[in-house]
């Protein structure tokens, strides 16, 4: 693999950490290990890996910790892999930076699946795409113009539709949660709601679909948030 990606894996079950390093490296990925929050933190402050795995229930901090201390100074991906499942975990992860969410038992081709997007999400930091324009299907946004194009023909957006689209279209792949979204849009404790969000989304599903009920671009994540479809 070039230029060989530094994965940190925070588990603190030796046997996991046994399984998931063994497949990393067969993958040609550096992992290093934490098997404490603290520890976790520090490690990824002296080793700046380009990704980290991170189990929640850690014996010192909660994994919740590790993810607010790390988006203090870095927007590297966090995998978050966790035996918690309920709706309410899931959601405070992402909403406290977490670019994703596996729980366990997984199997190893999906969470390999997982790293290739973040390794993606690598690639477009350190090598931007043209900001110029984007195209995804029959879907382009214009940046330079502040115009949007649906079959080649222009269709206007509201300046807040606009600003939706940009945002989802710059985390594309990645689950967005209603908070995020309201918060990145309005502004911390500014006025914006979940109904408000969703109507929106639904005008703006109206103008850039084919077919709302069967969005090609814009995907809920049921009681989570929205997503825009990878390409």
């Amino acid at each position: 693999m070039e230029d060989s990606i530094t994965i940190l894996v925070v588990e603190d079950d030796k046997y996991i950490i046994s399984f998931i390093t063994m497949f990393l490296k067969d993958e040609g990925y550096k992992a290093i290990v934490a098997e404490t929050g603290k520890e976790a933190i520090a490690l990824f402050y002296a080793n700046n890996p380009d990704v980290t795995l991170l189990d929640l229930g850690l014996p010192d901090i909660d994994g919740m910790e590790v993810i607010r201390q790390i988006r203090e100074r870095s927007n590297a991906p966090i995998i978050v892999v966790s035996a918690r499942e309920k709706e309410n975990d899931i959601i405070n992860a992402l909403d406290c930076g977490a670019d994703d969410y596996m729980t366990k038992p997984f199997y190893t081709g999906e969470l390999l699946a997982r790293i290739r997007v973040a390794q993606r999400k690598i690639n477009s930091m350190t090598n931007p795409e043209n900001l110029e324009a984007f195209t995804c299907d029959n879907l382009t946004l214009d940046y330079i113009k502040g115009l949007v194009f649906v079959d080649g023909k222009e269709v206007h957006l509201t300046p807040m539709e606009y600003k939706l689209l940009k945002l989802l279209v710059a985390n594309r792949g990645k689950v967005l949660t209603h908070n995020y979204i309201i918060n990145q849009i309005w502004g911390y404790g500014e006025v914006g709601d979940a109904k408000s969000l969703r109507v929106f989304m639904a005008s703006l599903r109206r103008k850039i679909e084919k077919d709302t009920a069967n969005p090609r671009f814009i995907l809920t994540q049921v009681g989570i948030g929205y997503r825009f479809a990878e390409k």
